[in-house]
């Protein structure tokens, strides 16, 4: 190695240095380690008592996570129906079903032009129509539903 390639060849004891005087120990935020008797399960699938629980809990889970402030919203343009719920003023979750996709008259002008639906935006009558549930008072604003996280 000549010289020149010596000097541009960052010393990585150096750096590494200077990072934990930047960073600290990547080990001085964890917690101490916990007992061998103190270690958490997962509840197991298997476990014949907890398993209807365990099946429950992640119904409801499942239930919230996808549903949770979703209303039912109309198409005016073709009358397709989909759930809604506005999170902010930039910001709307809508899920479309299957038949929906398929007979939204917007997303078949796409197809037919050769284009693919899933790199559409959204569709604007769709989105005229989420404007005017607002404006009539069906759909909020913003959502008031919980958040679908823990809890």
């Amino acid at each position: 190695m000549s010289k020149d390639q010596q000097h541009d060849t960052p010393d990585v004891d150096a750096l590494a240095r200077s990072m934990l005087l930047v960073h600290g120990a990547h080990d001085d935020e964890h917690a101490a380690p916990r007992p061998a008797d103190d270690r958490r399960r997962k509840p197991s699938v298997r476990d014949p008592q907890r398993s209807p629980a365990l099946r429950e809990a992640t119904q409801r889970d499942r239930d919230r996570y996808l549903n949770s402030g979703l209303q039912p919203i109309d198409c005016r343009f073709c009358h397709v129906s989909v759930l809604v719920k506005k999170l902010g003023p930039e910001h709307t979750s809508v899920q479309w079903n299957s038949d929906a996709a398929q007979r939204c008259a917007y997303f078949a002008e796409v197809r037919e032009s050769g284009g693919q639906t899933a790199r559409s935006r959204s569709c604007p009558k769709l989105a005229d129509s989420i404007d005017h549930a607002i404006a009539e008072g069906i759909l909020e604003r913003m959502s008031t539903a919980p958040s679908p996280g823990d809890g």
